[in-house]
């Protein structure tokens, strides 16, 4: 039963995402869908797999690293949550991206393990676009000068911007704060910094992926949707 609920979960999203599409006149293929499987058993990751996606995304790097082996190797995986600097080294080569950079030190770390390992990391810069005190990221007007800092750095290249929007219930809420870092991405992409490309945009989950897909988001990161509510009760 499991099984099928997840898949029929999946195909609901899938459709919402179409439809979204549809209606901001974009290509299915411009939007990347995230499957975020944190706390969830690779039991359930597999079958999701199975169904084709090869995009998961998590937010602790213990439960990435312990669920790399336990599944496919062409999977891309993103770590979607705070990085610390010392947690750095365990998924600097093993990521397909990292959401989730808010401070040059973040990034001259991952610039220092990436180098290590003869690897370049591609990221996005986390933007705190709602200036929420309880979320991670930079405030908007800092964002473009965090870029031109961490260009320097050769052994990371940053992607685009990523954003975590306010939890809210009308997901049309969030379509000022989606749109603000539309923008910002086009200001940042304007100044053509080195080693700078704003080609993604991570904006949107559960709640409001569709409003952020109209808004011009090239990755959304559902979890809930796909998954069910998460189970905070396993050790992580």
């Amino acid at each position: 039963m499991r099984s099928e609920e997840l898949q029929t979960n999946l195909a609901s999203v899938e459709k919402r995402v179409a439809e979204a599409c549809k209606r901001a006149g974009r290509d299915r293929s411009e939007v990347t869908l995230i499957a975020v499987s944190k706390t969830k058993p690779v039991e359930d990751l597999q079958v999701i797999y199975d169904a084709g996606v090869r995009q998961f995304g998590e937010n602790k790097v213990q439960e990435l690293t312990g669920k790399i082996p336990e599944m496919p190797s062409d999977i891309d995986w993103h770590l979607i949550g705070h990085l610390q600097r010392n947690k750095v080294k365990y998924i600097v080569d093993k990521v397909k991206l990292i959401h989730s950079v808010d401070s040059y030190r973040l990034a001259e770390e991952i610039n220092i393990q990436a180098k290590k390992r003869g690897v370049v990391a591609d990221i996005l810069i986390e933007v705190n676009a709602a200036n929420e005190a309880t979320k991670f990221g930079v405030k908007l007007e800092e964002a473009e000068q965090l870029c031109e800092e961490i260009s320097h750095l050769d052994g990371v290249h940053i992607m685009g911007l990523m954003t975590i929007a306010p939890n809210v219930v009308v997901s049309e809420e969030n379509r000022a704060i989606f749109h603000k870092i539309k923008d910002l991405s086009v200001d940042i992409d304007n100044k053509k910094f080195d080693n700078v490309d704003m080609k993604v945009l991570s904006m949107g989950m559960t709640n409001d992926f569709e409003v952020a897909i109209e808004e011009g988001a090239t990755h959304v990161r559902v979890g809930t949707a796909i998954f069910g509510e998460r189970n905070y009760n396993i050790h992580s």
